[in-house]
């Protein structure tokens, strides 16, 4: 897509970033939540990932694209070189590159903050229906992601059981004395 940027995700992009999900929680399995969230839960997520993470919007012409975002995996300080991943497109617009240049954006961030391995959560179905399909999983072979574990029938929506895969990708080597990861503000220059 020609003229698209991507650039930091602000709470003004709350309303659009909002309308991109909704369609996935109402109509998909590609994201276990039950409830569209509103604006200003979105706004609240949105500066909550900024605090250490990257979370980026892909924009044309003023218009909101698609997102992606990075957050804590697990969430203990051992697990600190590791982020799971979170990338959501305009469901009109997928198979169009969108997402695969967020993904690009989102990694050189998180190799600058120095994480090493990048993981995604995703839905997967034992046969696909017409709420969940494996283009997740193949997006991210497609992006060099390897799947790691499965989940069996672990999520419950639509009054049916769905898996729930892990995909992972490494970005650098791990050292004996690794460095300290910084958090994303800091690699912009902010403090």
């Amino acid at each position: 897509m020609h003229d698209m940027i991507i650039r930091e995700a602000a709470c003004s992009d709350a309303a659009a970033i909002r309308s991109i999900y909704a369609p996935y929680v109402e109509s998909t399995v590609i994201t276990f939540e039950y409830q569209v969230p509103s604006v200003e839960e979105f706004c609240r997520r949105i500066a909550h990932t900024k605090e250490r993470y990257p979370y980026f919007v892909a924009e044309q012409e003023g218009r909101i694209l698609g997102y992606a975002y990075a957050g804590p995996f697990v969430g203990r300080p051992a697990y600190d070189w590791s982020a799971e991943l979170s990338i959501y497109v305009d469901r009109t617009l997928r198979k169009k590159g969108v997402g695969k240049q967020l993904y690009h954006a989102l990694l050189e961030a998180l190799r600058k903050m120095g994480i090493l391995d990048v993981y995604a959560c995703i839905g997967y179905p034992e046969q696909p229906d017409e709420y969940l399909d494996f283009n997740s999983a193949q997006f991210h072979a497609h992006l060099g992601f390897e799947p790691v574990g499965i989940f069996k029938d672990c999520g419950y929506k639509f009054n049916r059981w769905y898996h729930m895969i892990w995909m992972g990708k490494n970005l650098a080597p791990h050292g004996k004395d690794q460095p300290a990861i910084r958090p994303y503000p800091e690699v912009r220059g902010e403090k």
